[in-house]
């Protein structure tokens, strides 16, 4: 796909939006910021470390959710560091490129914590509703293939997405928001028919979501309704806590989107604002995930403890 520029005013050096920050809290924030980077690096690199190295989570289950916490690194990675910069420098410029190499990062971000949860619902819908078939279901091939279609999807929507952007000339030299985002790419085309990326963002949007709350839907009532048959009250709540982590973090996802959007809709809100509510999706999501899935993913948890006991056996 050719990239038209306007070269009487466009310039590859583009001004990026910024948080007004007073002086006297720059170094506060930069610091609050680091350490919520350096939380989520290190407990979703756990997560990641132990799916890797531990034979007793080299199941379906765990590969699936492997997805999760490397696209929540990507999303932190992608949007935090860069703001954090911003803030000590004051100097908000962003190369065009690497604009649009965060912004297409960012978005398959969003994709894929979707349709992750959607393919880790089947998991536990096939795991929990058809016990003695798992294995026959669950297949390395059929794994490879869940997983492909995972990213291959997302991959697929979010660069049509972005060669339709492309497409346009671009004359404007500044970012509205504190990120690169499909939106803010836009706004920077000084000619072109704009109406057929709006139409296809907005279905792309709406598909992900139909898909993802359509597949976690039907797996989760179905898992409701066996576990309504089932007679052991034990089994009943071992099939629930199963299904916890991934109902947690799509909700927070949820929420944290509609926020998103609806603070872009109200006019009373500050720009501040604003921007902080896009700037969580990225870095609230991350922080908080590989804590929902430590705390109530059982073999995760145990895995944890059994470490952290002969860690500690071995240092006295």
């Amino acid at each position: 796909m050719e990239l038209y520029f306007s070269n009487d005013t466009f310039t590859f050096n583009l001004q990026i939006g910024k948080f007004d920050v007073p002086q006297e809290a720059i170094y506060p924030v930069f610091f609050t910021g680091a350490l919520i980077y350096l939380f989520a690096v290190l407990s979703n690199g756990t997560i990641l470390a132990l799916i890797i190295t531990q034979r007793s989570l080299h199941r379906p289950m765990f590969y699936i959710l492997f997805s999760l916490p490397l696209t929540d690194l990507i999303g932190i990675t992608c949007a935090l560091p860069r703001i954090l910069v911003d803030i000590v420098t004051q100097s908000n410029t962003v190369y065009y490129p690497t604009c649009v190499i965060q912004a297409f990062l960012l978005h398959l971000y969003g994709g894929s914590v979707l349709f992750a949860l959607a393919a880790m619902s089947i998991d536990r819908y096939i795991a929990i509703c058809k016990p003695l078939r798992y294995n026959s279901i669950m297949t390395p091939f059929t794994l490879c293939r869940v997983i492909a279609l995972v990213w291959g999807l997302d991959f697929a929507l979010v660069l049509v997405l972005f060669a339709l952007q492309a497409r346009l000339p671009k004359c404007k030299t500044f970012i509205v928001n504190v990120y690169c985002d499909n939106p803010s790419l836009l706004r920077i085309s000084c000619a072109g028919d704009t109406n057929v990326n709006n139409v296809y963002g907005l279905a792309m949007t709406g598909f992900m979501q139909i898909i993802s709350v359509s597949v976690q839907l039907f797996s989760y009532v179905q898992i409701l309704i066996t576990c309504i048959s089932h007679t052991q009250s034990n089994a009943r709540v071992k099939a629930i806590n199963t299904c916890l982590a991934q109902l947690i973090t799509f909700c927070l996802f949820e929420i944290v989107t509609t926020l998103t959007i609806l603070s872009y809709r109200f006019e009373n809100i500050s720009l501040n604002a604003q921007r902080l509510c896009g700037m969580m999706i990225f870095t609230f999501l991350p922080v908080v995930n590989p804590v929902v899935y430590g705390m109530k993913t059982k073999n995760i948890r145990n895995v944890l403890f059994v470490l952290w006991k002969k860690q500690k056996n071995a240092s006295t």
